[in-house]
């Protein structure tokens, strides 16, 4: 596996899903959590250019590299394919990604989210050639993809690009062997183009920390760590995991994922096994595999809250006695940005990494609350 000494161990800090307070990134909290993990001797940072709208790049800014030196921490960003049209507009997002973050130059620049459709666009925009211009001028040090589809696809870029020096891929132990997300597969085509991983979703954006009961007791007969920390140790295990990254949204989450990770221990036989039984419980429950990504939400003409409502149809199916109805009714939703106010243009279904049928989807999500 290849090394990249600047790295400090193999943690890094999601920073897609911040704490806020009223609506905006709480910089004082966010602050606080940048130190612990720069404190606890872990560096890397990744954002992308539409996290949290726009608002992770600047928290970057304010809280990490307006505050700590540059051999302090790493940072890797991404250039996201709804943020460019033609080859033109590439070098100016790029430069205006610098400015949002407040350096010049990024330790990792990914070609963010890439699939069939989205590679054939990069390719016509000479998307990757650009980057290996920018990795030749110094502006990006190393060069890397953030990838969403089946692993054949990713065989077909990793042929075309060698440069490439770094995938990052969706890997949990839920979707290990899950065919629409084939982590076990495109793992092995990594191993076998001798690219490192960095592992993004290891708790499946929260799915493994809150878990069905059924499947928590399961975990609980174990007398061992929290849920989430037996879904981090599991992508943590594999030998050719460069990183694992965690979106924390608060300091509690930050102390007890740098805890686990300041000297993190593989999975026992009996754990392994324990994983295969909640993988279970879960195909049992037929749940929408939403990791509230929320890009869908960036080209929705209606506004609706697609993960959101989601999470509520999954809520209900865990636990039947919830409050999924009032919180349809009185939180995430409002005039026009119900379910059945879907326009079904599919504008969602072309940027969701999971490829999952949005339309059809809310149109279940409308036969439970809309009545």
């Amino acid at each position: 596996m290849k090394a990249f000494p600047e790295v400090k161990k193999n943690f890094g800090f999601g920073c897609m899903r911040l704490p806020l307070k009223d609506e905006a990134v709480d910089c004082a909290e966010f602050a606080q959590m940048v130190d612990i993990f720069l404190d606890y001797g872990f560096n890397y940072f990744d954002t992308a250019h539409g996290y949290m709208n726009g608002r992770s790049e600047a928290a970057l800014r304010e809280c990490l590299t307006s505050r700590h030196p540059r051999d302090r921490y790493v940072l890797a960003d991404k250039l996201s394919t709804h943020h460019f049209q033609r080859e033109e507009d590439i070098r100016p997002l790029f430069a205006s990604q610098l400015a949002a973050c407040g350096v010049e130059y990024f330790d990792f620049y990914l070609m963010h989210a890439q699939n069939r459709s989205s590679f054939a666009k990069y390719k016509a925009c000479r998307a990757y050639e650009t980057a290996l211009e920018l990795l030749k001028e110094g502006r990006i040090r190393h060069l890397g993809i953030s990838f969403h589809d089946k692993a054949e696809v990713l065989e077909q870029i990793l042929r075309e690009y060698p440069q490439i020096e770094v995938v990052q891929i969706q890997f949990n132990y839920v979707d290990y062997e899950d065919e629409a997300v084939q982590s076990r597969k495109c793992y092995e085509v990594c191993e076998r183009h001798g690219k490192p991983v960095i592992v993004m979703e290891p708790v499946k954006g929260g799915c493994l920390v809150n878990l069905p009961d059924a499947a928590q007791k399961i975990l609980d007969e174990l007398h061992g760590g929290s849920s989430a920390s037996y879904a981090i140790r599991f992508a943590a295990g594999f030998p050719n995991v460069r990183m694992v990254l965690s979106g924390m949204g608060n300091l509690d989450m930050m102390r007890e994922n740098a805890g686990l990770m300041r000297d993190v221990q593989p999975l026992s036989a009996a754990e392994r096994e324990a994983l295969q039984k909640v993988v279970a419980v879960f195909r049992s429950l037929d749940l929408i595999p939403c990791t509230s990504c929320r890009y869908c939400t960036e080209v929705c003409p209606q506004h609706i809250g697609i993960p959101d409502l989601f999470a509520l149809l999954n809520a209900r199916r865990m636990f039947r006695k919830g409050n999924a109805e009032y919180y349809y009714e009185n939180v995430y939703t409002g005039a026009g940005t119900k379910a059945k106010d879907c326009l079904k243009c599919g504008s969602c279904e072309k940027l969701c990494p999971q490829h999952l049928p949005v339309r059809e989807l809310l149109a279940r999500v409308s036969a439970e609350f809309d009545t």
